[in-house]
């Protein structure tokens, strides 16, 4: 099999619209972001405060709602989680002391999940190790207008979970 810019003498061309070598410059980019970068903002948060980059989104999600609650259905959108994996990790949350999840009063077809003082303090002890990785990787090497690029970039390609069905 060729490689995303040129094709193998054996392969179909016709149906096949091989990449550009911007294309594949910008893919490529995409691609070491994807795999290479979650590792990088892990791994201290492992070592230092013991949470993996999702545990610790999810709390941090948690912690900027309204009175500390939210809907689990918006929190695995913000979290770029699916909701049995969010359900998985709020369950390890509540064993811990740290969230609570009850019906939506306003609509019982709704899960919300709330932060407990002792959650709030876990992911405001994380935050400072989180910002000092994120600072280093993601945004100091990029000049406001890169951060703005990457924010309208990200937008545009953000998914929704209803996007994913």
């Amino acid at each position: 099999m060729g490689n995303s810019t040129t094709p193998h003498p054996d392969e179909n061309t016709d149906e096949t619209e091989w990449l550009t070598a911007d294309e594949k410059d910008a893919w490529t980019g995409l691609v070491s972001l994807i795999l290479l970068l979650p590792g990088r903002l892990e791994s201290p948060l492992q070592q230092e405060a013991g949470l993996t980059l999702f545990e610790y989104l999810t709390l941090s999600h948690i912690s900027e709602a309204p009175h500390r609650r939210i809907r689990m259905s918006e929190l695995a959108y913000l979290a770029n989680g699916s909701l049995s994996r969010l359900s998985n990790v709020v369950k390890r949350f509540e064993q811990r002391g740290w969230a609570q999840r009850s019906p939506d009063p306003e609509d019982g077809r709704y899960t919300l999940v709330a932060l407990t003082d002792t959650g709030y303090d876990v992911v405001a002890e994380a935050a400072p190790v989180h910002l000092r990785t994120v600072r280093k990787f993601a945004l100091d090497p990029l000049s406001a207008t890169d951060r703005k690029a990457l924010a309208r970039i990200a937008a545009k390609l953000r998914v929704r979970p209803t996007d994913m069905e």
